[in-house]
């Protein structure tokens, strides 16, 4: 079984004699091993060789949330008394070492649990248990100590979404790396503060290798307007800037207009919900002229209606093209077609998507009326 294209490995296997007895000295020593690290945690022992324990179960089951819980309660135990300890006759050499020391840890940290992210790239407590650290960084060390291992971090992240560039868990986390970067100050390091170009760029170059990306694209909606306000656009360059992203987005929809990808579908909803008088709050254009949306909405249609040669199976042309001439009656007051050409994209619609056959009646209605 794959996801995303990449083959899952493990699953249930069918195993007798050897394999079996194999595996219960396997599950006798996995609790073997909670037993030890609950004990010393009973006790308060917060000390490296429970830290050990906590890893070895984790390499063995990193579902097991609790003991990532327990991690971090070694680690915060083993921060304060490193702090604990320094602090008396506090001067610059013992406070580069409570850093060297703290650094250390997190760097270990980090480091000892990249192969199994790579192993487990779908699991929570992972990606969670890494940003509690980075964020620890950022409270213990300094500035620039701190901004290395979020720097270090985005280009793990950017490994990880070249090996499976649609797994959602590798883009939440980069949004969040990018939001930290972000945060630091210009003149604690060497940042100018926003990304939003490079991470705009950066989804571009993801969507080429693999447009069914929905996790490039749905990034790439979010950017835009703070690309827009950031270049501090103006009337033209906002017009020119959705001329490219539609003539991007038509090219991918031409490249299969059968297919059953919605990634590409949605972010052409997004972009043509500029020419929804509507929505206009939200639009990359904010100053169109009725006429300039009248045009904009016809030559979409145009478009789809020549897709649909040789994709007559498409279900999202037909809705589409539903919609287009919706916000031109909303714009215009005026209906781009003829009735029985939209009857007929209903129609063909219920034949398509029978289960959404009640909204399919519901447009038919609403175009009547």
């Amino acid at each position: 079984m794959t996801s995303h294209g990449i083959p899952r490995v493990g699953g249930p296997k069918d195993i007798s004699g050897p394999a079996r007895d194999k595996e219960r000295r396997k599950i006798q020593e996995y609790k073997s091993l909670v037993d030890q690290l609950y004990e010393q945690i009973q006790n308060q022992q917060y000390t490296q060789k429970s830290l050990e324990l906590t890893t070895k179960l984790l390499e063995k089951n990193p579902e097991y949330y609790s003991i990532w819980n327990i991690r971090r309660r070694i680690l915060l135990y083993l921060f304060a008394r490193d702090r604990d300890t320094i602090s008396e006759g506090q001067d610059a050499t013992s406070d580069k070492s409570r850093v060297d020391f703290i650094s250390g840890l997190m760097s270990s940290d980090l480091a000892l649990f990249i192969p199994l992210l790579r192993k487990f790239p779908k699991c929570y407590w992972i990606w969670g248990y890494r940003l509690w650290l980075l964020n620890k960084s950022k409270e213990l060390l300094p500035p620039a100590e701190a901004y290395t291992f979020w720097q270090r971090e985005l280009g793990l992240v950017g490994k990880m979404l070249t090996l499976d560039s649609r797994n959602f868990h590798g883009w939440g986390y980069r949004r969040k790396i990018v939001v930290a970067l972000e945060s630091f100050s210009p003149g604690d390091v060497p940042c100018n503060g926003s990304m939003v170009e490079e991470e705009f760029a950066y989804t571009t170059r993801m969507i080429e290798s693999n447009l069914s990306n929905f996790s490039a694209w749905h990034r790439r909606s979010k950017l835009i307007p703070q690309l827009l306000d950031k270049r501090q656009a103006t009337g033209n360059e906002r017009r020119n800037f959705l001329d490219q992203e539609l003539d991007l987005i038509q090219r991918a929809l031409w490249a299969d207009p059968d297919s059953k990808d919605q990634s590409l579908w949605f972010y052409h909803q997004y972009l043509v919900s500029s020419f929804d008088p509507r929505k206009s709050p939200y639009a990359i254009t904010l100053d169109l002229a009725p006429n300039e949306r009248e045009t904009y909405l016809k030559r979409q249609v145009d478009d789809l209606q020549e897709m649909l040669d040789g994709a007559e199976n498409s279900k999202w042309i037909y809705q589409r093209l539903l919609e287009l001439s919706l916000i031109y009656h909303v714009s215009s007051g005026r209906w781009l077609v003829a009735e029985d050409q939209i009857q007929s994209w209903v129609s063909n619609l219920n034949t398509l998507d029978p289960m959404r056959r009640g909204r399919w009646t519901d447009i038919a209605i609403e175009f009547r009326g």
